[in-house]
């Protein structure tokens, strides 16, 4: 197994680091031969990670933050679109035309940091030190990842892609402004990956048996109080990176039916099913009631604002968590899975009824 980082990525040297030695603490070996890094992808400099913090604690002031999680992604892809950021194939070519870019690059963003946030200004020769340090481990992984992928396929070999947000955190099939700032849709992975003349043969749609939404924004179906606590509790919902706690709700049927139209799934598996064994009514929401008219499509903008859930109620179906085959599965815990699979639009394929690796069954 290869692990492939392409081309529309966003890469943050210092983070990556930090994760591949948690692996190699665990375990897990990782070199050049199983970790290919695009030349294309685009450096997360600590200048941008900065910027994020300053941005959402200004942002905080007026309760209109994002909820970002300061990690420098949004000006990352911001200063990318304006083509003022290097690429970690400059970590290859640590040259003086690298250098001069980075200069023009680091005065630009000086007339942010001094004069918009009162900062000191952003040191060269430091960001400049900083590459290099990056640049003695990056180096060796990094190549032309699309010629990689596109001699694998021709090699018969099979390319699986991991999507990390769905469709409603896409930047511009969304929620917008409460998205991530890049295309994280299916139809974009050949892209992002760097062989964007390959197409997908298998789109496997992911959504848990109720709903969780990182950071701020509209959340039609979020549940408040003990209700949320309790839901939050059973399915450990609190963020993998940071920590803090997700908000959580029932399961959204017009908005996983979106999800599942953007993605162009083929079939779905539905995780965390378990996780509901707790509740002896579990709500379902069908449809939405904007300021009187009940709608099954969702929303944008200001009717998302004002969308309020209309619940269903299905029978809970108790403890699931022995079950490997469709025969195991309790008549309510069945009709839950066929009620969703029905007003979602998709086959639901895998169900999973623990965090194991074979704790799941397929239907």
């Amino acid at each position: 197994v290869v692990c492939v980082m392409g081309n529309g990525m966003v890469i943050d040297p210092h983070h990556l680091d930090g994760e591949i030695n948690k692996l190699r603490e665990q375990g897990v070996e990782i070199s050049p031969a199983n970790l290919k890094i695009s030349d294309r992808a685009t450096i997360t400099m600590p200048y941008h990670v900065e910027q994020d913090g300053l941005e959402e604690a200004r942002l905080s002031k007026t309760g209109a933050q994002f909820g970002s999680t300061k990690r420098g992604i949004a000006y990352s892809y911001g200063d990318k679109y304006m083509k003022k950021t290097l690429r970690m194939g400059d970590l290859v070519h640590m040259d003086a035309g690298v250098k001069k870019r980075l200069e023009t690059i680091v005065e630009s963003k000086n007339l942010t940091m001094v004069n918009i946030y009162g900062q000191k200004p952003v040191s060269v020769d430091e960001m400049w030190a900083w590459c290099k340090k990056y640049s003695k481990l990056f180096a060796p992984y990094i190549c032309d990842v699309g010629d990689y992928l596109d001699k694998a396929d021709r090699e018969g070999k099979k390319i699986m892609f991991e999507a990390q947000l769905g469709a409603l955190r896409d930047i511009d099939f969304g929620i917008y402004p409460y998205t991530s700032s890049s295309c994280t849709l299916a139809g974009y992975a050949t892209i992002g990956a760097g062989i964007p003349g390959l197409k997908l043969d298998k789109t496997i749609g992911i959504m848990k048996a109720y709903s969780s939404c990182v950071g701020e924004g509209p959340f039609t179906v979020e549940m408040f109080g003990d209700e949320a606590e309790a839901l939050r509790r059973a399915g450990g919902e609190y963020g993998a990176a940071t920590g803090r706690p997700r908000r959580v709700g029932a399961f959204d049927i017009p908005a996983s039916r979106y999800g599942v139209r953007m993605h162009g799934a083929d079939c779905i598996a539905l995780t965390k099913m378990d996780v509901l064994s707790y509740m002896d009514k579990i709500p379902v929401c069908v449809a939405y009631d904007i300021n009187g008219e009940i709608t099954e499509k969702f929303p944008v903008g200001e009717r998302l604002n004002a969308a309020k859930p209309v619940f269903e109620y299905m029978e809970g179906f108790g403890d699931i968590s022995g079950c490997r085959k469709p025969e195991d599965l309790p008549k309510a815990a069945m009709d839950y899975i066929r009620y969703l699979e029905a007003a979602v639009g998709c086959k639901i394929k895998y169900v999973s009824v623990g965090a194991g690796r074979d704790e799941y069954v397929e239907l």
